[in-house]
C-alpha cells in the first residue's frame, strides 16, 4: 500500500502542472543566495511549518475528526464583473479578484498578482474547490498585462491552467528565485522572466519599479519543499507605493519594509487560511493588523480568502476579525466585493460589510 502510494506520488510529480525544479545556471544562482542553506530557502528567523506540538499526522487526524462549520458560504458571494480593459488610464486602482488574485493599475501600467481563475486550488479537481457561484474572470477578459507577479509556487498562487491561458497577454514577469523554472516549462520565454532574490528590484517600464521583498512562508508543489523562494512585493511609481505581502506569518520583515519604504499607500495583506497549528506561516487577522501598522500603511486591502476554503475557520471569520481588530487604527480598512474597483487616491470611498448580507 505504501509503495503504491509512493509510486503514484512520483508519477503525479511528472505531470506538466507540477512544473519543474530549478537546475543548471538557475540552481547555481539559487545556491549563491544568502537565503538558501542546506538545500532549502529559509526565513531570517527560525520558522516551523507546524506550531504548538502539531504535526502533519495530527493535522490529518484532526481534519477527519474535528467539526467544521460554515467553511463555505450558503449562497454565492457577490462579485462585480468589471471591464478591466476599460478602466480610466490615469487612475491608480486596485481590483481584488478573489483569494490572493488582484489587478492593479498604477501610473498607467497593468499589474496582475497571483492569478487563479480555475475552479480549484489544487491538482485534484474535487479538493479545494471554489465556492459556489459564477466566477466572471478568465484569460478572455484580461487586458494586456505589463507585469505579472507570482509570490510563490503553491497551487493556489501559481495556477497552471491560468498561467497557460494568459501567456500571450503577459509582457513581463517578476518572480522570486526558482519560479522561472516552472514558467519556462509552461512555455514562457526566458527573456520575459525577471527572477529575483529578496531585496532586489527591477524597473519594468518608465515609472514602475517592482521590489521583491521577504516573506515568512514556504514553497513547493510536489515532493520537495523550499527549493524555490517565496516573497512579497512592493510596486513603486512616482506617485504610489503599493505592497503585496504574499503568503506568510508575522515577522520583523514588516517593520523593516515599513522603515525602508513607508508610508505605503495601499497594502494587500494576507488574511485567511490561518490556524494556530501553522501559526508561523500564516498570519491571524490580528497579526495582519500589526503588520499594517509596521508597514505604516495608509490603507489595507485583505486578501487570501473569499473564494477557497483551505483551512478550518469559517469562510467569513477573516473579515469579522480583521474588521474588529482594525477599529481605531490609523489605517483605512478597505473591504470591496470581488471585482469592485478601489480608487487608491480616494479617501472617501466606502465599502459595505458584504459578508454580513444574507445574499448577494
Amino acid at each position: 500500500m505504501l509503495l503504491g502510494t509512493a509510486v503514484m506520488l512520483v508519477w503525479l510529480a511528472t505531470l506538466p502542472s507540477f512544473g519543474e525544479l530549478p537546475q543548471g545556471e538557475r540552481q547555481t544562482r539559487i545556491e549563491a543566495s544568502a537565503n538558501y542553506l542546506s538545500g532549502e530557502f529559509h526565513y531570517t528567523e527560525p520558522t516551523s511549518l507546524y506550531s504548538n506540538d502539531a504535526s502533519a499526522g495530527s493535522w490529518l487526524r484532526d481534519s477527519f475528526s474535528e467539526t467544521k462549520e460554515h467553511l463555505r458560504p450558503s449562497l454565492p458571494l457577490p462579485i462585480d464583473k468589471t471591464d478591466l480593459a476599460g478602466l480610466e488610464p490615469g487612475k491608480d486602482v486596485a481590483v481584488w479578484l478573489g483569494h490572493s488574485s488582484a489587478f492593479l493599475q498604477l501610473d498607467g501600467k497593468r499589474i496582475l498578482i497571483d492569478p487563479n481563475f480555475s475552479a480549484q486550488a489544487s491538482p485534484i479537481s474535487f479538493i479545494y474547490s471554489a465556492f459556489d457561484g459564477d466566477y466572471p474572470y478568465s484569460d478572455a477578459n484580461m487586458p494586456a498585462i505589463d507585469v505579472l507577479v507570482i509570490s510563490h509556487d503553491h497551487w493556489d498562487h501559481l495556477d497552471y491552467p491560468t498561467l497557460g491561458a494568459l501567456r500571450s497577454k503577459v509582457k513581463a514577469i517578476v518572480v522570486p528565485l526558482g519560479i522561472g523554472s516552472h514558467l519556462e516549462r509552461w512555455g514562457y520565454a526566458p527573456e520575459v522572466i525577471h527572477e529575483l532574490d529578496w531585496n532586489q528590484h527591477v524597473a519594468i517600464a518608465q515609472g514602475l519599479t517592482v521590489h521583491v521583498l521577504p516573506a515568512r512562508h514556504f514553497s513547493g508543489r510536489g515532493l520537495r519543499s523550499n527549493r524555490t523562494l517565496f516573497a512579497g512585493f512592493l510596486f513603486e511609481t512616482p506617485q504610489r507605493k503599493v505592497f503585496y505581502s504574499g503568503d506568510g506569518g508575522y515577522g520583523p520583515h514588516f517593520a523593516e519594509i515599513g522603515k525602508r519604504f513607508g508610508p505605503i499607500d495601499l497594502a494587500l495583506l494576507e488574511n485567511g487560511q490561518y490556524d494556530t497549528r501553522w501559526a508561523q506561516i500564516h498570519m491571524l487577522p490580528e497579526e495582519a493588523v500589526k503588520a499594517a501598522q509596521d508597514l505604516r500603511a495608509h490603507s489595507v486591502l485583505p486578501v487570501h480568502a473569499g473564494r477557497f476554503a483551505l483551512a478550518s475557520h469559517a469562510w467569513d471569520d477573516p473579515y469579522q476579525r480583521i474588521s474588529a481588530a482594525s477599529q481605531g487604527k490609523a489605517f483605512r480598512l478597505l473591504t470591496p466585493r470581488m471585482g469592485q474597483v478601489v480608487d487608491i487616491g480616494d479617501d472617501q470611498q466606502h465599502f459595505e460589510a458584504w459578508w454580513n448580507a444574507p445574499g448577494p
